[in-house]
């Protein structure tokens, strides 16, 4: 076992992975076991690596390690690629460099790009709730000290958007009411806040006394207004106008056609010309598309857990914190999963204790993507929920 283990510790160490740091543990809400037994079935890309089935986590950390060296040869770096076709890409994992004494904590969790490159990670470390790099990773700033309680960031969901005045972070805290964090915030670049939102009683959905209300994400609507899925809250989902005023709330806990468990990611679908929002229903291991007014439109079935969503041109990209990410075409068509691995999952997800274990996190795997977005030049970043937080950078080479 131990020469195992040497051999994928010289994989990581090969790959400038270097694997070290402490250890703060933050559950991830609803892990859906029947959900990602179910969801085995529809695994759209088949295995290489049948033969590992029985195999132990030392001689699957050396054969998994193996066919990354064969694709690294593409991309001439040594560094191991993932994707195929026209969507291949080189993985650099643990990029950016926090200063001393920064830490990611329990985890990273979202990730987005403004227009000049600058990439904002959410977190449940310290100092803020927010770490800012430059494109080349060099760390800019900490901030987002409205969502920390008790010397902890509660930093969860985070997108961009573009307005007449500039752009603007939209920001989704997981922390519970009763810490006093307001859950919702609009924020500039430089992390002033604009304004707050939190527990939108009008809706008539939540108890006074203990509201369970806890935002995982945010999309935006047209007219300049968003939406904020309560993912770990009431599995609702809150429309408000461009100014922060609450409008109406749709959605509700059970598995009927409008209806969610864990509506933890959004993002607004404007591809084929009728604008919709797209919605990761992750306990219900599907996407569930629903009209500006909250009516049901439709599934998108196959998934495992889907913790976010990205949209550049005709690619929609669906991280999902079950090891993989999905690419899909502009009919919602896989086009590639990066990382795609059933062998690999199981042994990430034995527990979830793999999260804690980053000795044993291989080159070009993934263990829990929690969220991921693409930059101006089609590269992708990646957050996952991991002990110590990791920032994956991958650069594509087709």
């Amino acid at each position: 076992m131990k020469l195992n283990l040497d051999f994928a510790k010289f994989f990581r160490l090969w790959c400038g992975d270097s694997g070290d740091g402490s250890f703060v543990g933050v559950p991830e809400q609803n892990q859906p076991r029947k959900a990602m037994q179910a969801s085995e079935k529809n695994t759209i890309s088949p295995s290489r690596r049948r033969f590992l089935k029985t195999a132990g986590l030392g001689t699957a950390g050396t054969v998994l390690g193996f066919p990354n060296l064969l694709l690294a040869q593409k991309s001439g770096s040594g560094l191991p690629v993932v994707g195929e076709g026209e969507h291949q890409y080189e993985c650099h994992h643990h990029w950016g460099k926090l200063p001393e004494g920064y830490t990611y904590g329990g985890a990273s969790h979202g990730v987005a790009v403004d227009s000049a490159g600058l990439v904002y990670v959410t977190h449940h470390g310290n100092p803020g709730s927010i770490f800012v790099f430059d494109p080349e990773g060099n760390f800019v700033r900490a901030m987002g000290d409205l969502h920390t309680f008790g010397g902890q960031g509660n930093g969860h969901g985070i997108d961009i958007r573009k307005e007449a005045e500039g752009e603007f972070l939209y920001l989704s805290s997981d922390a519970d009411p009763r810490q006093k964090v307001l859950g919702v915030a609009k924020m500039t670049l430089k992390g002033e806040t604009v304004w707050q939102a939190g527990v939108p009683f009008e809706c008539g959905k939540y108890n006074a006394q203990a509201p369970a209300f806890r935002p995982t994400n945010i999309s935006f609507h047209p007219d300049g207004g968003f939406y904020v899925g309560d993912g770990y809250g009431s599995n609702l989902i809150h429309h408000y106008d461009a100014n922060g005023k609450y409008l109406s709330t749709f959605g509700g806990t059970g598995t009927d056609p409008g209806l969610f468990k864990t509506p933890h990611g959004q993002w607004l679908d404007e591809r084929d010309g009728t604008p919709k929002i797209a919605i990761c229903d992750r306990a219900n291991a599907r996407l569930q598309y629903m009209s500006l007014e909250g009516e049901h439109l439709s599934f998108v079935e196959g998934l495992l857990f889907p913790a976010d969503i990205d949209i550049r041109g005709e690619v929609m990209m669906v991280p999902d914190l079950h090891c993989r990410i999905t690419l899909f075409d502009k009919a919602n068509k896989v086009i590639t999963q990066l990382g795609e691995d059933p062998e690999w999952r199981k042994l990430a997800l034995d527990g979830m204790r793999m999260r804690n274990q980053p000795d044993k996190w291989l080159p070009g795997k993934f263990v829990h993507p929690h969220d991921a977005c693409f930059d101006k030049d089609g590269n992708i970043f990646v957050a996952e929920w991991v002990n110590t937080g990791r920032v994956s950078f991958l650069k594509k080479i087709v």
